[in-house]
């Protein structure tokens, strides 16, 4: 079965998602709304990492456990994204930066909702009820991630663009 690979795809995903969230958060931490944001929707990629683990056992693809509890990077590389925030926090430019990154973190959570759907049908396919219940109750968040970079965008867009 193959199961297994789209456990590893799934992973990847969740776990580059993850990283654009905390990019994101970072880069705009004066915009309130969506440095919680992310790091609330961080905390889902973790809560669905987690429960992929028994699934992976099963299949005999075990999750990379530096990947389950990602490292979120509190080192220089930190502390220099965080004063580039402050920086760009008081240019005229931080809207289209924030398009762009709406972008690109719509584009993660898209590929993990892919991801989470093939999965879903592979779990179909083998008739695993377990595995399939896990799908059905995580893949709601990474659509809700991409709907909110939608609406993110639509908010934003209309002021950055006609300033």
């Amino acid at each position: 079965m193959k199961i297994a690979a789209a456990l590893a795809e799934l992973q990847d995903a969740e776990s580059a998602l993850a990283a654009e969230l905390q990019k994101v958060g970072e880069r705009h931490r004066a915009e309130q709304d969506v440095f919680h944001l992310t790091r609330t929707m961080s905390g889902w990629v973790d809560a669905r990492l987690h429960r992929l683990a028994p699934h992976a056992e099963h299949y005999a693809a075990p999750l990379d456990p530096d990947v389950v509890e990602y490292v979120r990077d509190h080192g220089t590389l930190h502390r220099l994204r965080e004063k580039g925030a402050e920086l760009i926090g008081r240019r005229p430019e931080p809207g289209l930066l924030l398009l762009h990154d709406l972008r690109d973190l719509h584009l993660a959570a898209c590929r993990v909702s892919l991801a989470w759907t093939v999965l879903g049908q592979g779990a179909q396919a083998v008739a695993d009820a377990e595995l399939l219940a896990t799908v059905t109750a995580c893949h709601p968040e990474a659509i809700r991630t991409m709907k909110w970079t939608v609406q993110k965008a639509k908010e934003a867009s209309p002021q950055v663009l006609a300033s």
